[in-house]
């Protein structure tokens, strides 16, 4: 069998390194391989194989060759001479050269005696013998036996007209040599100009109008012969023209002319129609046929998926072929002995009719690409049970002819006995799982893409060097498409995923040891966080032998953990049934070694570890289950305590030791995603900074100098002190910080500070509120003289305090913040709101104190101030409706009006100072006044005594 093969290699080497033959000059390279593989036969001699049981010989291909068969049928070979060479009697092989004769003289030395017997009867004798340059396509003797009988004897009886002119029609006016013979070639017969068709395969037969040459080459003095296989017939119509006249195809005629094709038959060309007969449409299911006849376009491509863009005779066939139809799809034309196959099935009745613009073969059956068939009529015979369950659960029955679908339909072997005994409600959602909504072609789906189902659920995509797959099943060769959708044929059911990596280990307790070392690296969004990746698990039997103490040992080191249990993760989803059969698949970890991987026989083996349980899919990815721990075989422990611990768990191979080894810490920020939904947000910081206020003594008096003008307005995005702390929210959860906000519009404001002022951001969740109360004092000029340095504190939470030190007429609009303390960064938890509100505006105040030069009357009036602050504290945090704006006015100032006030501090005060003060009652509603009443006539009475 080497040797054999080595001897075809080493022909087509040689034919293709001398050239001894033109590119389409087939049948002399096949002549080659022949002489070639019966040269140990002697020189000049060819190899033939012939058919058991027939007579039919070929110089054969390779293939046939090789396979010891032609057409199915078993083949013996032969040793013959090789065209133009005869034997001598003692000698080995074919070492003459046959004489050159006319040819008439020719025929004879070919063995076409009938031929040169005809050609006696007919006269031509006188013409082949004569000058001239003629090519004779002569037949066989078994050829004229072949021939009908009651034409042959019609021919013999009329020799001089009927009998020459059939010779004459074998003939050619000039002398042409197989390699002369071009596929496709129409040459001019010597009987009225009619022409004869030449065809010319790449398996090395050459056939005229359908008759195969099966002696080519027959040099003559005046001419060349070839020997043929049968008598050929003048022709004169084309495809369209015997459709037409043949009633038994009537039914074809009418799907011919519906589907506008038919004329296209009666034009120039090189057609083969395998042309259905009436008997053959009657099969058809009426539905089928009725639905296909009022589809133009199916009826279209139902049409031209019988016919073929070239010629193919019969006696061209001699093994299997797949040949591309009108309609853009293949039939696979074959044969079995004597009889021409199509798609495998013996339906050809009648062969080799040919036309002036092809040949036509009359079959038994209608042929129909899946481009006329709708999605569920795709099935083939090894998904009859899904059909079957569409039917009876009434899927089927609920398709459009309008709509487009998608099958994922698993072989009959994928539903077990329990998945048919199941409630069929449940089994109607497992079928529903197996339909998308749209038509999706095998070459349209990508890695990584998502399907919907009928049912509602989402498919992922996963594609690989040899396979592609859908969920835990990868398909099958046979993706259909079909007028309303495509098929796909799956080695399984589809289960879609339903819960993430983390749910599921969370409910086996086989893999609660892993989970926990997962949990305490730090790895457990990897589990919980969607994404794509291969998990290789170990049980808890991996760690069999490690006492508490060891596993906590395992745990001190994180960074050498995080190595170990990353190196059973590798990016991507890769199942059992993508992995490439009999070979290693090579996959990179996160840590960075390599698995490797190999599927054998549906078993995965994971660095020799053999998974049993492989494709558990999640959300998230897929884990596959194994029973050891895996190692980084390239790696080197240098931590002899954690050498002793993994060497009493991994005995599958030999862990490397290298003192003083570490492993290096891998970043995950690039794999786990930290999800922040609401971000603390300060959006205006107003800060309002003026020099600090120069104060000296003149004479004896303080005197305050007061800065004024437009102070400087900053705004600040975020103002974070020390590092703000990120959690991660759980999956499904909302986290919002609302901060109202607001832009203060400050005309003009004058500040007096002494000493530096302390700015704080408030903790989380504060609310921290100064209410700055608008409007505009009636002041005429106020003088405040402090001594010492001024202590400015923030209010408390909830307080609302003012100081105000005013020289003119300011107008605060707005003031959005004032915050102390060391921020606290964090987000909330699941379902809270937490809602910063800054307190726009407010009511307006307008009020003038009057302090005197008695210690007494500055402690009253401070008290009296800190008061009223309590009341508007009460008013603003209770639960009682804030006051009018006139009501806050009234309440807070008092109704006193001032023209003049001096106030000066006891230390300091000159001997000779007039104090006035002006009081008027002010008119307060809803507030109780018991205590102001009380207040105020203290103050009376003691001024009156100073």
């Amino acid at each position: 069998m080497m040797k054999g093969l080595f001897l075809c290699v080493f022909a087509t080497f040689l034919l293709s390194a001398i050239e001894q033959a033109e590119s389409n000059a087939y049948y002399d390279k096949i002549l080659t391989h022949s002489r070639i593989r019966a040269r140990q036969q002697g020189p000049n001699v060819c190899a033939l194989q012939q058919v058991l049981g027939t007579k039919k010989k070929y110089f054969s291909t390779c293939k046939n060759w090789y396979q010891g068969a032609i057409c199915g049928k078993k083949a013996t070979i032969l040793y013959e001479c090789c065209p133009g060479y005869m034997k001598i009697n003692g000698e080995a092989g074919c070492p003459a050269v046959a004489p050159i004769d006319n040819v008439y003289g020719t025929l004879g030395i070919v063995g076409a005696t009938a031929t040169q017997d005809y050609s006696d009867r007919s006269e031509l004798r006188k013409e082949i013998e004569g000058v001239g340059s003629f090519t004779f396509f002569a037949p066989s003797n078994d050829a004229w036996q072949l021939l009908d009988s009651e034409v042959r004897d019609s021919l013999l009886s009329n020799v001089n007209i009927e009998l020459l002119n059939a010779l004459h029609y074998h003939m050619i006016n000039k002398r042409m040599l197989t390699k002369d013979l071009k596929n496709g070639l129409s040459v001019t017969s010597m009987f009225n100009n009619q022409e004869l068709v030449i065809n010319h395969y790449p398996n090395g037969v050459v056939t005229v109008n359908c008759a195969r040459i099966i002696h080519g080459n027959q040099i003559a003095t005046n001419g060349v012969v070839h020997v043929i296989d049968r008598v050929v017939t003048a022709v004169g119509n084309t495809i369209e023209d015997f459709i037409d006249s043949e009633d038994e195809l009537s039914s074809f005629r009418e799907a011919g002319v519906a589907a506008e094709v038919l004329e296209q038959l009666g034009k120039s060309g090189h057609y083969t129609l395998f042309a259905p007969t009436n008997d053959a449409f009657e099969k058809l299911p009426k539905g089928v046929l009725d639905r296909i006849m009022g589809d133009k376009q199916a009826v279209k491509a139902l049409v031209n998926y019988h016919i073929l863009n070239t010629v193919q005779c019969s006696e061209a066939i001699m093994g299997g072929a797949a040949l591309e139809t009108l309609e853009g799809s293949s039939l696979q034309i074959g044969c079995d002995g004597d009889s021409l196959t199509v798609n495998g099935i013996k339906m050809v009745n009648r062969k080799d009719i040919v036309t002036t613009n092809g040949v036509i073969h009359l079959i038994d059956q209608v042929l129909i690409p899946d481009s006329a068939k709708q999605v569920l009529e795709l099935a083939g015979s090894q998904q009859t049970t899904f059909t079957d369950l569409m039917a009876q659960m009434g899927l089927a029955a609920s398709f459009r002819q309008d709509a487009e679908y998608t099958l994922l339909a698993p072989v009959n072997n994928a539903f077990s006995d329990q998945t048919l005994k199941m409630d069929q409600r449940l089994l109607k959602l497992i079928l529903q799982n197996h339909i998308l909504k749209t038509k999706f072609v095998l070459n349209e789906l990508y890695n990584g893409q998502t399907l919907e189902t009928w049912g509602g659920k989402i498919l992922r995509v996963f594609v690989y060097r040899t396979a592609v797959c859908i969920e835990n099943s990868c398909m099958l060769r046979g993706s259909k498409e079909g007028r309303n959708g495509a098929i796909h044929m799956f080695s399984e059911l589809i289960k879609p995923a339903e819960k993430s990596l983390y749910d599921l280990l969370s409910l086996d307790k086989r893999f609660s040891i892993f989970l926990n070392l997962i949990e305490y690296a730090g790895l457990k969004e990897l589990l919980l966080q969607p994404g794509a990746w291969t998990w290789f698990i170990p049980t808890n039997d991996a760690f069999k032998g490690l006492s508490e103490e060891e596993l906590e040992i395992l745990k001190r080191d994180k960074v050498a953990l995080q190595n170990i249990l990353l190196y059973h993760l590798a990016p991507e989803v890769f199942i059992g049934g993508g992995f490439e059969q009999g070979v290693t698949n090579i996959l990179k970890s996160l840590q960075g070694s390599k698995i490797m991987v190999k599927a054998i026989n549906n078993t995965l083996s994971v660095n020799g570890v053999v998974s049993k349980e492989p494709d558990v899919m999640t959300t998230n990815g897929v884990f596959h289950v194994i029973d050891k721990l895996l190692f980084p075989a390239d790696v080197s422990l240098g931590n002899e305590q954690l050498m002793t611990i993994l060497n009493k768990i991994i005995k599958y191979f030999t862990i490397k030791f290298s003192r003083g080894s570490k492993f290096s810490e891998i970043p995950l920020t690039k794999y786990i995603k930290r999800i922040i939904i609401g971000e603390p947000i300060v959006t205006t910081v107003t800060r309002i900074i003026e020099i600090k206020p120069e104060i000296r003594v003149v004479g004896g008096e303080t005197i305050t100098k007061v800065i004024r003008g437009d102070p400087s307005i900053t705004k600040i995005t975020k103002v974070i002190e020390g590092e703000p702390e990120f959690k991660l929210i759980k999956e499904g959860e909302t986290r919002v910080t609302k901060v109202i906000q607001g832009e203060p519009t400050i005309t003009k404001i004058t500040r007096v500070i002494e000493g530096e002022p302390d700015f704080k951001l408030i903790k989380e969740g504060e609310t921290r509120v100064t209410k700055v109360i608008q409007g505009e004092p009636t002041i005429t000029k106020i003088t405040r003289v402090i001594e010492g340095e001024p202590d400015f504190k923030l209010i408390k939470e909830g307080e609302t305090r003012v100081t105000k030190v005013i020289q003119g007429e300011p107008i605060i609009t707005k003031l959005t913040r004032v915050v102390e303390g060391e921020p606290d960064f964090r987000l909330i938890k699941e379902g809270e709101t937490r809602v910063t509100k800054v307190i726009q505006g407010g009511p307006e105040i307008t009020y003038t104190r009057v302090s005197g030069g008695s210690e007494t009357d500055e402690e009253m009036l401070k008290k009296l101030l800190e008061g009223e602050v309590t009341r508007v504290t009460k008013f603003i945090e209770g639960d009682s409706q804030i006051l009018e704006d006139d009501e806050l006015k009234m309440l807070l100032q008092g109704g006193t009006q001032i023209s003049k006030v001096t106030t000066v501090h006891e230390s300091e005060m000159p001997e000779n100072v007039q104090i006035s003060k002006i009081i008027k009652e002010p008119q307060v509603k809803k507030v109780q006044t018991g205590r102001r009443t009380q207040v105020r006539r203290k103050m009376r009475r003691s001024h009156q005594q100073s």
